[in-house]
């Protein structure tokens, strides 16, 4: 599985971390294990921009996903190749806001850190089809984050 982070926010954050909770989640949900994820991470401004251009919504939020293939749940890839083999596609970007997470995890009484492996995996599943705007999406989508950031910590501190 590739998972790339670019870190353009100026904040220091827990990189590698990041990326074996994003392979967590990915493994768990049964995406292709040479699916391409890219993580980025910018400051306040830069996710304002982005908010606004791709959401016409003003100020900086806390995560943005943008989805490339058509990955799924359960799928191990986009598509069959050319000779019939599956493809394991590019998933997607997810963008965080290291500065809102900071802000989030304050009120919400635990770590930035935290917040922003809540975050990632909110939108990791964004790329993977997963929304909350219904009631019943909300609570498919929020129980499934819940137990994925769960089992990823059982994991974390067994090592």
């Amino acid at each position: 599985m590739s998972i790339e982070v670019l870190n353009e926010s100026g904040a220091q954050v827990d990189e590698k971390s990041l990326v074996a909770l994003a392979r967590h989640v990915l493994d768990a949900m049964k995406v292709h294990p040479l699916a391409e994820l890219s993580l980025l991470l910018v400051d306040e401004p830069a996710m304002a921009e982005l908010h606004e251009k791709w959401m016409g919504e003003p100020g900086a939020t806390d995560v943005l996903a943008f989805p490339m293939d058509e990955l799924r749940p359960g799928h191990l890839s986009g598509g069959p190749d050319d000779g019939g083999a599956p493809d394991p596609g590019l998933l997607g970007d997810v963008v965080l806001c290291p500065a809102v997470a900071k802000a989030q995890a304050r009120q919400a009484g635990h770590s930035t850190e935290d917040e922003l492996q809540l975050l990632c995996t909110h939108g990791i599943l964004h790329l993977l089809g997963y929304d909350h705007a219904e009631p019943a999406e909300h609570k498919e989508m929020f129980g499934l984050q819940d137990r994925l950031i769960a089992s990823w910590r059982e994991k974390r501190d067994a090592s």
